[in-house]
This record gives structure tokens, C-alpha cells and sequence, in this order.
């Protein structure tokens, strides 16, 4: 196996499905590489390794392994940084704490994760854990920026295909609810940092009796950065729940609450938690005390509070009065097991939640299982605009034709943990009335903000060079293309106004400033779904968190996944990163695999970044035989889709090896059948024809193995062998891919 410091393609080893996948698929990308002299490692960044990899004093020689995530940001500031990055866990306090408990019952001496932590050794152990928490592995791998859009031969397929789409009615009362001011879109400041304010500075709270409290020391802020921060009021967003909870009463629909609090992993999980809270109530009010000293903790949903609740003697009379509450009907993740849209901080993530909800034709599922429409709760009001404004397109004009819509394109600014992504170690919740501020090096305030008990608090930056190399790519993107560009930027918003300014005098020196627009997300929504409605093409210049959002919502419109999206990071030093789409369906798959053993995960992202990764390869070493490959990667990846060989949902139909299998057939075939390069035509043709001629035996031995359940020993870090009995069960195609 390939050194992950030397090898010449990094895959990751990841976590959930796509993981699980990669059991299948690696050994015919190794198989097919090495005829290159391609080497291929497998860094881990799965949640479950970067666990073991923080506490090696803990563990056995055998149980130890190395920091990969660490070893990876440093070598994608590197010219020679070729990484496929697989979806990987984002891990909310629940999922950390379960995968935690699996390490531990398979002998791993590693603590428990400190909810309350008291003691000095208690609070290191919980930092060293919130390092690992939410997104952190993106911030780490990102540095360059996104080019994210959808490949011809899927887009091509999405329209010939159509994927269903919920009727839209004109009277439909889904909507969504955000708060009217007190968020963080109402009272955000934004600077960008001069020469003479550049250096070391520090975020403090200032009580009312003048104690200072250094909340973040030594936080370096470059000249030319962008430095924001805001607040969200805790009094006000609880007065909004309660409100909202009422107004969803009051029109019959379900009550949604759409957070990221995985990425997010500071400040929505608190969100998370005042929901919570707000649901319950009275309940709360009578016995949260009870419930908290239990060990329950809101803002780690509802589950965690119930599960805290049947510890206690009076369990049943406290169930009884949530059961007696006067609520809405709740949107559900799972009405069969009675898990809400509350239960579990993870289970409803924004950037899925709500395009499946508008794709739905605005309706959600109820603890009944019935379809109803719903009151989506998002609310900060810095991006609940873009959902808005869909909803209030599609009730305006029906459900988008995906036969004939037009694709919207995303250049992502992310480089450098740009903007709020960046965010989690200058997020915090007050302490206590007073005020936090950032004072900079040279002892001036920069911002400023008088807070109350709870409040959320936070800071973000983004610096010059990612905003110059973001603008620059935009260009590039608009240029080979002639798309409408728009870049998503609020004029009324502080740090937009910002970028702004970075933006437009670039635009006027380019001499392009007429083929782009500058428009406020509200107002680019209604313009990109005009834009595709129509037929024609837009590219989306957008921020962090707008990237990640949108190259969710616009590919589950326009494809119903995006999961094959092509997504490149041209790192800023010249490297590449290759990223195969979201992982937000990941669990239940698994959950697939393990009661039927049937993988449904699609590997389209896979088959699209390993053909560019290939290319990468072979203009940046000089590898013609990498090209070669990786010309007929893209044929096999056509031939997918041609031919409709990606997997099905349902058991019994062909999953997602046998897409592997067709893959690896479409790949041989492509590579036997060209004339660029003679000693790769003749190594794979016997391939070929082995394929081809195994096509009844491989697919009946792929067939055969659905259906029992499946054991792969773990959930977080399944077991190797396990994987591969499982995910590798044709012996017929092992013994021709070695």
C-alpha cells in the first residue's frame, strides 16, 4: 500500500456509506492505476480515526495511528497535492459521543466526552474532543476555493430522465418563518483590517462591573482581511419560537426547525436547544432543572431530553404532560419510529432538509406518516431568504421542469476557513450581561456589542488573498462559459458590503463589470430560477455557507441528488482537491445495508473526481497514461449513465457494486478500445473481455448476496474484513481485479 506522504492520489477513508463504497471500488481504481505507475493512499479523516488520532497517550502501540487530517493540511498547500475527498461525518455531540462509546467497547481506553466539564483535566479533554466536532475537516482541506457544478453527461441524463417532483399549488401554506431583527443578519458590523490595525488580537467580555474576561487570546488578523461580528439575542429568538410554534397552530401545518448545528457546531446546536425548549414549554419550565441534572441536554435534542427523562421516578407523569401539550403537528425524520424534526440536531440538516422539502412540492411527513404542508423554521435571517423566495417562485409558476431547466453553477468562496465555516473558535455563548468585544493589537476596539445571558456571539474573517483568487475564478468560470454570473452579495449587509468592495473595483479593472450583476440573495434566487427556468445557465458567486447551500438546493432541483455533482477546489498553491458530492443520506443507507444488504449509495461523485483527478495528474506530472485513464474514466462514467447502471433503492434491484462492476467493465472497454496509447490497449484488453464474458456470473453472484442482513462490525470504524466479505462478494469479479 502507498505511502499517504508519497502516494500520487490521496482517496480518504471516510465514514458511513461512501466509505462503505470505497470497500468496492478501491481495489478497481489500484487495479487500474498501477498500469500507470500510479500509486493510490488512504489518509484517514473519518471521525472515528481522528478520534484515536487525538488521544494516542491512551491507547496501545497496535491501536495508534497518525494525525491524517494534520498531515493533509499541510500538503494541500503544496503543488503536488492530489486529494479525492469523500464526504465525511461532521460530527454533532450525539454522533461524537456514540462513535466515542464504539471505540470503547471495542477496547479503545479512550474518556468520555466532558458535557460539564468542571475540572481542569475535564475541560482539556473537552477541547481536544471539540476540535473534532462539526466541520473540521473541510476548513482544514479547503485551501483554495469551489468550483462546483453539474457534468454534461449528468446533466444530459437528468433531463432525459426526470426524477419526480412534488406539484406545487398556489395555495399552499409551507412557508418560512425567520426572525424579524435581534439575529445575526440585523446586527452584524464588518471592517476590513488596515496595516495599522493588522496583528494579534483578542476577543473579551466585559462584565457590568468592568471584569474583563479574555475570551479568545492571540487571534491574527492580517491587513486586508474582512473581520465581522454579530449576535443573535436569546431573549428574542425564544419569544420567536414560542410565536412561531403558535403561528403553525394557527395554520394547520407542520412545525419544521431547519439548522446546520454540525457545521455550525457552536452556535446552531445552542439554537438547536432553545427549540427544544420552546416545544416543551411548561415542561421545561416545571422540570428542566430535574432533566438537566440528568444529564439531558437540549441542545442535543429531543432525544437526549427523553432519554434523561426516563432515568427519573416521576418519568411517566413527565411524559404525560409533553403528551398533553397543545402543539402543531411536528415534521417528522422517521414517523415509524417516532423520531421529530427535534429529536437529534443532525438528523435535519439545512442544506438537505429544505430542498427536499421544496422538491416535495412544499410538503413534509407527520407523525402519522401523512403529507402536509409546513412552516420551516430557519431563524437567522442571513440565508433563510434564498429559501423564501423558492417557495414563493414555485407557488408563483408550478414545479421546475427538469427536462428542460438550465444548471446553476457555484464558485464558492471557502480558502482559508473563509467567513462562517471559519467561525467556531470565535463563537460564544455570554456569560453574563455586558460586553464582548475585539480589541486589536494596536489596543483599538474593532467591534463591539452589548449582550445579555446567553446570547450567541460570534466572529468570523475571511482574507484578501482567498477574496482576490475567489474574484479571479469567477472570471474564469464566466469567461469559458458566457453564463449569467451573479454574485450573491447583500449591499445591506455588513460583510457584504465588504466584499463589495473588493469585488466591484476588480470587475471594472477586468473590464468585465457588464457581464456580471451583484445582487442580494433574495433577489438571485428569483433570478437564477428564472434564469433555468427558461432553458439557459447561471453561475452562482456566492460565500461559505451560500456554496454549501446552494450546490445542494439547485442539484436536488435539477438532478434530485447532489451527490454527482463535480466539485474541484483549485488550491491556491496549484494542488488539487477532488471532492464527490454530500453525504447528508449517508446513515440511512447504512441502515440499508445492514438490514437488507443493499447499498444504495451512488458513486457518480467518485466516477466524475476520479476522471479529474486523473487529468490533474497528468498535466501536472507530465503522466500521459494518467490521461489516458483518465479520458476513459469519463467514457465510463457515460456509459453509467447511458445505460442507467447507477444503483436502485430498492433490494433486490442492483446496488451500488454492481455499479462498481459496470464501471470498471465500461472503464477496461474504453481503455482497450483507444489508439493514444498501444501497451495500455493490450493490458486491458483480456480485462475486457473477462468482464464482458463474467457480465451472467458476476451480476448473479452480486444478486445472490442481497437480502440477509449484513454485519460490518461497527457503525464508526466497521471492521475491515467485514467490509470487504460484505462489499466485495463476487468472486467471479475479485479474481479479475485482484
Amino acid at each position: 500500500m502507498a505511502d499517504n506522504k508519497t502516494a500520487d492520489i490521496l482517496y480518504t477513508i471516510v465514514d458511513e456509506a461512501p466509505e462503505l463504497a470505497s470497500a468496492s471500488f478501491l481495489p478497481i481504481i489500484r487495479k487500474f492505476v498501477s498500469t500507470a505507475g500510479i500509486t493510490v493512499g488512504t489518509p484517514d479523516i473519518s471521525l472515528a480515526g481522528r478520534i484515536i488520532a487525538t488521544f494516542p497517550e491512551n491507547l496501545t502501540a497496535e491501536q495508534r495511528q497518525n494525525d491524517d487530517l494534520a498531515m493533509l493540511g499541510e500538503l494541500v498547500k503544496t503543488p503536488s497535492a492530489n486529494v479525492i475527498k469523500l464526504p465525511n461525518i461532521s460530527a454533532s455531540v450525539p454522533q461524537l459521543t456514540a462513535a466515542i462509546a464504539e471505540l470503547q467497547a471495542n477496547g479503545y481506553d479512550l474518556p468520555n466526552y466532558p458535557e460539564d466539564p468542571q475540572t481542569d483535566a475535564e475541560k482539556a479533554v473537552r477541547a481536544r474532543y471539540d476540535a473534532i466536532k462539526g466541520s473540521a475537516v473541510n476548513p482544514v482541506l479547503r485551501e483554495g476555493n469551489s468550483d462546483r457544478r453539474a457534468a454534461r453527461a449528468v446533466k444530459n441524463y437528468a433531463q432525459n430522465n426526470p426524477h419526480s417532483m412534488g406539484a406545487w399549488a398556489s395555495d399552499s401554506k409551507t412557508k418560512v418563518s425567520s426572525m424579524s431583527g435581534s439575529d445575526f443578519y440585523a446586527n452584524e458590523v464588518s471592517a476590513t483590517i488596515t496595516d495599522a490595525q493588522a496583528g494579534d488580537a483578542k476577543i473579551e467580555f466585559v462584565a457590568k462591573d468592568g471584569a474583563v474576561t479574555t475570551l479568545k487570546d492571540s487571534w491574527p488578523l492580517a491587513a486586508g482581511t474582512v473581520a465581522d461580528a454579530t449576535f443573535m439575542s436569546a431573549k428574542v429568538l425564544s419569544s420567536f419560537l414560542a410565536e412561531a410554534i403558535e403561528d403553525t397552530k394557527n395554520d394547520g401545518t407542520m412545525f419544521s426547525f431547519h439548522m446546520k448545528a454540525t457545521m455550525m457546531k457552536v452556535s446552531d446546536p445552542i439554537i438547536f436547544g432553545h427549540a427544544v425548549v420552546a416545544w416543551l414549554g411548561p415542561v421545561w419550565d416545571a422540570h428542566g432543572d430535574a432533566i438537566a441534572a440528568a444529564g439531558g441536554s437540549p441542545n442535543s435534542g429531543l432525544g437526549d431530553v427523553l432519554a434523561a427523562i426516563d432515568t427519573l421516578d416521576n418519568a411517566d407523569a413527565i411524559k404525560a404532560e409533553i403528551a398533553a401539550l397543545d402543539r402543531p403537528a411536528m415534521y417528522m425524520v422517521d414517523s415509524d419510529k417516532g423520531i421529530t424534526n427535534l429529536h437529534v440536531p443532525s438528523d435535519v440538516i439545512i442544506d438537505a432538509s429544505m430542498p427536499a422539502v421544496i422538491r416535495a412540492g412544499g410538503k413534509g411527513w407527520d407523525e402519522t406518516g401523512a403529507k402536509g404542508d409546513t412552516n420551516c423554521i430557519i431563524p437567522d435571517r442571513c440565508y433563510s431568504t434564498i429559501y423564501d423566495e423558492s417557495i414563493n417562485f414555485f407557488k408563483a409558476n408550478g414545479a421546475l421542469d427538469v427536462t428542460t431547466a438550465g444548471s446553476v453553477a457555484n464558485v464558492g468562496l471557502m480558502a482559508q476557513k473563509a467567513e462562517e465555516y471559519g467561525s467556531h473558535p470565535t463563537t460564544f455563548e455570554a456569560p453574563a450581561d455586558g460586553t464582548i468585544r475585539i480589541v486589536l493589537a494596536n489596543g483599538e476596539t474593532l467591534h463591539s456589542h452589548t449582550v445579555e445571558s446567553g446570547d450567541i456571539w460570534r466572529a468570523c474573517t475571511v482574507k484578501q488573498a482567498p477574496i482576490e483568487n475567489w474574484i479571479e475564478l469567477a472570471l474564469d468560470r464566466q469567461r469559458l462559459t458566457g453564463s449569467e454570473a451573479i454574485f450573491w452579495l447583500d449591499a445591506n449587509r455588513a460583510h457584504d458590503a465588504e466584499l463589495i468592495k473588493y469585488v466591484q473595483p476588480a470587475l471594472e479593472a477586468a473590464g468585465k463589470a457588464d457581464l456580471f450583476q451583484i445582487m442580494a440573495p433574495r433577489e438571485a434566487t428569483a433570478q437564477s430560477l428564472k434564469t433555468i427556468t427558461s432553458g439557459a445557465d447561471s453561475i452562482a458567486i456566492t460565500g461559505n455557507v451560500l456554496r454549501d447551500y446552494l450546490t445542494d438546493l439547485f442539484p436536488i432541483l435539477e438532478l434530485g441528488t447532489s451527490a454527482k455533482m463535480l466539485s474541484i477546489v483549485k488550491l491556491m498553491q496549484g494542488g488539487g482537491l477532488f471532492e464527490t458530492g454530500a453525504g447528508g443520506s449517508a446513515p440511512k443507507h447504512v441502515q440499508q445495508l445492514v438490514e437488507q444488504n443493499h447499498l444504495r449509495w451512488d458513486s457518480m461523485g467518485e466516477f466524475c473526481a476520479l476522471g479529474e483527478s486523473l487529468n490533474f495528474l497528468a498535466d501536472t506530472q507530465g503522466n500521459a497514461k494518467a490521461g489516458v485513464l483518465g479520458v476513459a474514466a469519463e467514457a465510463a462514467t457515460q456509459g453509467i449513465l447511458d445505460d442507467n447502471r447507477s444503483p436502485s433503492r430498492k433490494v433486490g434491484e442492483p446496488d451500488n457494486r454492481d455499479s462498481h462492476y459496470w464501471f470498471a467493465r465500461y472503464w477496461a472497454e474504453a481503455l482497450a478500445a483507444q489508439s493514444d496509447d498501444a501497451g495500455l490497449a493490450a493490458e486491458f484488453a483480456p480485462v475486457a473481455k473477462a468482464l464482458a464474458d463474467g457480465e451472467a456470473a458476476i451480476t448473479s453472484e452480486l444478486a445472490a448476496a442481497q437480502g440477509p442482513a449484513a454485519e460490518i462490525g461497527g457503525y464508526y470504524r466497521p471492521s475491515a474484513e467485514l467490509k470487504a466479505k460484505i462489499m466485495r462478494p463476487s468472486t467471479t469479479l475479485n479474481a479479475i481485479i485482484g
